[in-house]
């Protein structure tokens, strides 16, 4: 599946459209921003050309596929971070999910939480991926509150897994698993 086959995904609150290269000045600021780099495990600055690269080689692709939030309340769509599943395994069934709020006053209202709740329906109904995993700091503990609120479950933490600001860090997995029927 690629970026131009991706539908709008909504809620009443806010909604999910695919990303666009015109969305590229927003994900460099939004990345390069203390308040989403400093909860990213990669923490490399993005510039407008690698950005450009990923939207290249992966999301056009099939290997991402990326989403802008908007909030929709106010009736003009205003877009404030970006919700994606990576590395989608076919072959297994699964994805590695990552989400952002990039606009300073729109964290800490739920927002992603919404769009992690409403990319997880997509990635299980619409995808049929069985599994959906995260990985994040272990001492962050808000994300870990709202992964859980989305539908995430803890599955262990891996002790000093990454190396940040000369610090070893401790990684939490989570995933969501799709429920079959049987």
């Amino acid at each position: 599946m690629n970026v131009f086959e991706l539908q709008k995904i909504e809620s009443n609150a806010i909604a999910l459209r695919p990303i666009t290269e015109d969305d590229t000045s927003l994900i460099v600021r939004w990345r390069n921003s203390d308040a989403v780099r400093n909860n990213f495990l990669y923490r490399k600055p993005i510039t407008a050309e690698t950005h450009r690269k990923w939207l290249e080689e992966k999301v056009r692709t099939g290997k991402v596929i990326q989403y802008i939030i908007e909030l929709t309340k106010s009736g003009k769509p205003v877009p404030v971070g970006s919700v994606y599943l990576r590395d989608i395994d076919e072959e297994n069934s699964s994805a590695e999910f990552g989400v952002f709020i990039g606009e300073d006053n729109a964290r800490g209202k739920g927002i992603g939480t919404k769009a992690a709740h409403l990319m997880l329906g997509f990635a299980h109904n619409q995808l049929g991926l069985h599994r959906v995993f995260l990985r994040l700091l272990a001492d962050n503990v808000s994300a870990y509150k709202a992964y859980r609120k989305a539908g995430f479950v803890a599955e262990g933490i891996f002790r000093d897994m990454i190396k940040l600001d000369g610090k070893y860090r401790d990684i939490m997995f989570m995933s969501s698993i799709q429920s079959t029927k049987q």
